[in-house]
């Protein structure tokens, strides 16, 4: 018998948009969540007015968008589109444009100090303090599909075709680093502690480089493509959609190497579409085809799985997209179907 009961109905809300839900993400200072859709409008939640939907702010942005990234700025969001343009938008809802080319925007990055956002082959680095000039450009052998900075914001790095490259954000002379592995490779994560990059692939399957001496890792055995990713608070795990539970694959003792992956919260012929680690504790948040988003410990064999909403109870999409606020205690989903939730998960909740 199904409980009719949602969680999200006691701790927080939901709204249908329009148009499919692209990308969500949190602001930095973890007062604003934003959501983006495909046709161009980024919605911005409060965190204060996280259960009162009449209270979120919709803003006209792009000619459809493609990605959606915390700014460099505590309070602010980073956007591309098929536009060509790279907007800044503020939690009051101000937007300034900051690039407009004539080429798609893919993929953003940033960290408090830089931001990368790519069109085609190029992948284009500026400073936070200089965000309307070029640093440098950055010339790839194919399209980017996916870019990542380090933990320290040091070296940014992009998927591509047949591999991946590495490069120094700061290095006076531009010398890269590449990764070879022979396919078609459509986005990317590294390690917490720039032990390893790692990414996914259209062959159902992941892989990885130790950065230490360039060893290559497989990991394999999904019956659908990894879409979503993203290591743990401490980098013991690495979190994957992909399957019908949350895939984690262990970078501790010698792992993931030879080491069988743990599975988390398994819902049988469901499959996990989108996944994102809580960066506090050992929870991962996990959001399924049909809708479903739930929270799973890491742990043991006493692992408990905490429903939010069922795709059972209502239809809701496939869940796109997750993201918790950095100090973890709130939560933000989106979904193919334009439904945007957001959860108080703070004990004063």
């Amino acid at each position: 018998m199904i409980d009719h009961h949602e969680l999200i109905a006691d701790r927080g809300a939901e709204r249908r948009f329009d148009s499919p839900v692209v990308q969500v993400v949190s602001s930095r200072d973890g007062k604003t969540f934003a959501a983006a859709t495909a046709d161009g409008e980024l919605i911005l939640i409060p965190r204060d007015e996280l259960r009162n939907p009449d209270a979120w702010k919709v803003v006209e942005g792009h000619d459809g968008t493609l990605s959606l990234a915390q700014d460099c700025l505590e309070n602010a969001f980073l956007t591309g589109g098929e536009d060509g343009k790279l907007l800044r938008t503020y939690a009051d809802g101000r937007v300034d444009v900051l690039h407009e080319g004539k080429r798609w925007i893919e993929c953003l990055a940033s960290t408090t100090t830089h931001f990368a956002f790519s069109s085609g082959k190029q992948l284009e680095l500026r400073k936070a303090s200089e965000a309307h000039q070029t640093l440098k450009v950055l010339e790839h052998p194919s399209t980017v599909t996916g870019v990542v900075f380090d933990g320290k914001g040091k070296r940014v790095a992009a998927s591509h075709y047949n591999g991946a490259s590495m490069w120094f954000v700061q290095a006076k002379v531009d010398t890269v680093r590449p990764f070879e592995w022979k396919g078609s490779h459509i986005g990317i994560a590294i390690h917490p502690g720039g032990d390893a990059l790692v990414t996914s692939m259209q062959e159902n399957e992941l892989h990885g480089w130790r950065l230490s001496d360039g060893h290559n890792m497989r990991m394999s055995g999904y019956p659908k493509q990894v879409h979503s990713m993203g290591f743990t608070r401490n980098g013991k795990w690495l979190a994957t959609s992909g399957a019908d539970a949350i895939i984690l694959w262990p970078f501790f003792g010698g792992g993931p190497m030879g080491k069988p992956p743990v599975e988390l919260a398994r819902l049988p012929s469901l499959f996990v579409s989108a996944v994102c680690p809580n960066p506090k504790e050992d929870i991962v948040a996990a959001g399924f085809e049909d809708g479903t988003v739930l929270l799973a410990e890491i742990g043991g064999d006493d692992q408990r799985v905490l429903p939010l909403c069922s795709g059972q109870v209502k239809a809701r999409g496939k869940v796109s997209s997750l993201a918790f606020t950095p100090q973890g205690g709130a939560l933000i989903f989106g979904t193919e179907d334009g439904i945007v939730g957001v959860m108080d998960l703070s004990s004063q909740g």
